[in-house]
């Protein structure tokens, strides 16, 4: 069985390097019940049962006379997917991060599979990992996510549900053959549909560099707009990697407080922390950071695989403006590019991602990327969970960090997912220039704590503090560095 690579699905492989891999990942921790000292041992050999289900079998076949497409492996060797390692005696929870940013590292092996999981014994609390890569061009987040929790479980019994590569993700709706007439009459509307979209892209894009030559506003969501930074410097193979974990209902009850969401008070502590980190190792930026955040184009239910999104470019706070101003700067430049964002249409929406990550990967060339501005100076993405607790194999499951690509001269991505009752960060850096993310990660607890403190200092002075209980604890958040 063949299948055709979608235009954006195809980006990723064309654009992809060994410096600049383009799979995402997952690292998910686990409490190993006390009794059990073989879980691990009884989730690898199950999973090395299981048999890879679309598009986990597909190999990518991209040069020669055909077309671009992907067809199913006529071979697989589970012991090269699914691998049992562990750490020494003694390891730290940094061992560990050391370790998943080395396995993810490296491409995968096109002439395989596009997917590899590690299960990691020996973490230190008496827990264990579970690390998973995958190919963007066959999964993005919302879907892989879905694929995730599928190989969970809901309850703490001794289950091994089939592996996130094994679930059986639903397919596009198929039809019944139809007469040669209707199918030419399709191919009609799908060509002046992508045509329809490129004209409307056409013409934004005139339209901003119609107003910026002038010396006009072009818009709150510009790519290539933002001034070089540490995070754009030559991608190396070598990647850093940290992770945190907030309490999902006090951050929003902070964010209340400012009439900001979830997302924007996100946000705000990464940005407000790279500032913090990039001051602390000499390298200040004295410019406003350019977040590009991925949206999803999914409609509610859909779970098939491949890439369904597009992206807005977003000016974040000023260098030196205080927290509780940066959040009110990043609230409002984050509502004005979603709404330019969702006046496109699907079409044209996702036209405009593979146009953008085309024109990245021509700024890549040899002196042009000495001239040309980058297209972001970082990646902040947010992909939901699930607020209910999972477990596997009786396990229970601590947290979901992402881990995602780096690519497209963008050297720093944040990305964060809801489970259970945390929001849990991953960062991942180009390890030639952003080498010490657990630093960076605790810059941004300690940015989210100096907005609960704000709010505290308020109902200190008779304030009204929106949304935030009075009963609260004060604590310190919990920065997932052991």
């Amino acid at each position: 069985m063949t299948k055709a690579i979608p235009p954006l699905d195809l980006m990723w492989l064309v654009m992809e390097s060994q410096a600049s891999p383009t799979h995402v990942g997952a690292l998910l921790l686990f409490d190993k019940p006390a009794d059990r000292p073989g879980v691990v041992r009884e989730i690898v050999d199950a999973y090395r049962t299981h048999r890879p289900s679309p598009p986990f079998n597909y190999i990518a076949e991209i040069g020669g006379a055909s077309l671009p497409h992907f067809r199913e492996a006529e071979t697989y060797d589970p012991f090269h997917h699914v691998q049992h390692i562990a750490l020494p005696e003694g390891a730290t929870y940094d061992d560990l991060l050391r370790l998943v940013a080395d396995l993810h590292e490296p491409m995968l092996d096109r002439s395989r599979p596009l997917f590899r999981d590690w299960l990691i014994d020996g973490v230190p609390g008496n827990r264990f990992a579970l690390y998973a890569k995958v190919h963007h061009a066959i999964i993005d987040g919302v879907s892989g996510m879905r694929c995730i929790c599928a190989s969970l479980s809901d309850a703490p019994r001794r289950r091994i549900p089939a592996a996130a590569f094994a679930v059986k993700v639903p397919a596009h709706e198929s039809h019944a053959p139809r007469a040669l007439l209707e199918r030419l009459a399709q191919l009609g509307v799908t060509a002046t549909r992508q045509t329809m979209a490129l004209r409307e892209v056409s013409l934004g894009a005139v339209r901003r560099g119609i107003a910026s030559l002038f010396g006009g506003d072009p818009g709150p969501s510009q790519p290539f707009a933002a001034h070089r930074a540490p995070m754009n410097e030559p991608m190396h193979a070598a990647r850093s990697l940290a992770t945190l974990s907030l309490s999902i209902d006090e951050m929003r009850a902070v964010g209340r407080h400012f009439d900001a969401t979830l997302n924007d008070l996100s946000v705000t502590i990464v940005d407000e922390g790279l500032h913090r980190y990039l001051r602390g190792t000499g390298r200040s930026c004295p410019h406003r950071l350019v977040a590009m955040c991925p949206m999803s184009l999914r409609d509610e239910g859909d779970a098939a695989t491949g890439t369904k999104a597009s992206a807005m470019f977003v000016p974040l706070g000023e260098p030196a403006a205080p927290i509780v101003e940066r959040i009110r700067q990043v609230s409002a430049a984050l509502s004005a590019a979603k709404e330019e964002l969702r006046a496109m249409s699907k079409e044209a929406a996702t036209t405009y991602a593979v146009a953008l990550l085309g024109l990245a990967e021509l700024t890549q060339a040899p002196l042009v990327d000495r001239v040309a501005p980058p297209l972001a100076n970082l990646v902040i993405s947010n992909v939901p969970g699930s607020r209910e607790r999972m477990y596997l194999n009786g396990a229970p499951l601590a947290g979901m960090f992402p881990v995602s690509a780096i690519a497209a001269s963008i050297g720093f991505n944040a990305t964060l997912t809801s489970y259970c009752d945390r929001m849990d960060f991953g960062f991942v850096g180009n390890g030639a220039s952003m080498h010490d993310l657990p630093l960076l990660a605790a810059h941004v607890r300690d940015a989210y704590e100096e907005l609960e403190a704000a709010v505290e200092r308020r109902r200190g002075r008779g304030g009204k503090a929106r949304g935030v209980p009075a009963a609260t604890p004060r604590r310190r958040s919990r920065a997932v560095r052991r």
